[in-house]
């Protein structure tokens, strides 16, 4: 799932992604309403996590100029203001759902992947859940990775990594892609972090097979490539 989430306060923005992450998803983050306006327009998000109370920008105002565009990308608010006619004030300016602080993370989790789920039913095809590389396949929803049938377990940074890698199947994606897109670092491009995940996820999805998926391209950085490499529906 990717998300993006709009939050003012810098260490529930952080505690947010952090724990996103480890749930095996893919966040993004803005701490203002502009920022935030800027990333939903231009990213392929499956859930927007907004936070009532925003500067520059409030979040109510941020959702209702996303649906005058007609970006119905689904909107999970969060807010403070816990009241009925608070609540009803989010879902009429086009939120999808409304969770009062404070929360439980197991809770907030569990609203966006339905969310998330709810928007991949309703476009279909239009949203890819599921990536095929040969015979590796890798399904979003259940997090299920398997190769010619055979099931490979993933830590949930090696399956973020592989899911960017699926999605970009064909094409050399770089170090510093993966170091933004993967460990959300803007920095340090000599950090081996990159090489590690790499061959230990080599090591998962290539050596017990007769041909390798994963390709190291020196000086550039990595791809995976098949012949019939991209994106299916489920």
């Amino acid at each position: 799932m990717r998300l993006l989430i709009i939050e003012d306060d810098r260490e529930a923005l952080a505690y947010l992604a952090k724990a996103f992450r480890e749930a095996g998803h893919l966040p993004d983050t803005a701490a203002d309403g502009l920022d935030g306006y800027a990333l939903a327009q231009g990213g392929d998000y499956d859930v927007l996590v907004v936070d009532r109370m925003l500067p520059k920008l409030d979040g109510l105002s941020l959702v209702r100029a996303l649906r005058e565009q007609d970006i119905a990308t689904p909107v999970l608010f969060l807010s403070a203001l816990g009241q009925v006619d608070d609540r009803v004030k989010g879902l009429r300016a086009g939120g999808d759902d409304y969770l009062p602080k404070p929360y439980a993370f197991s809770e907030l989790l569990a609203r966006a992947e339905v969310l998330a789920r709810r928007r991949s039913t309703a476009m279909g095809a239009s949203v890819a859940t599921h990536y095929r590389v040969g015979d590796l396949d890798l399904d979003r929803l259940s997090h299920r990775v398997a190769r010619a049938g055979r099931d490979i377990p993933l830590q949930p940074r090696e399956f973020r990594l592989l899911e960017y890698l699926m999605r970009h199947a064909g094409q050399v994606v770089t170090r510093t892609m993966l170091l933004e897109h993967v460990w959300d670092y803007h920095f340090d491009p000599q950090t081996n972090v990159i090489d590690v995940h790499i061959s230990r996820l080599r090591a998962k999805i290539d050596k017990d097979f007769e041909r390798p998926l994963l390709h190291t391209i020196r000086g550039t950085g990595y791809v995976l490539r098949a012949d019939d490499a991209g994106p299916v529906s489920p």
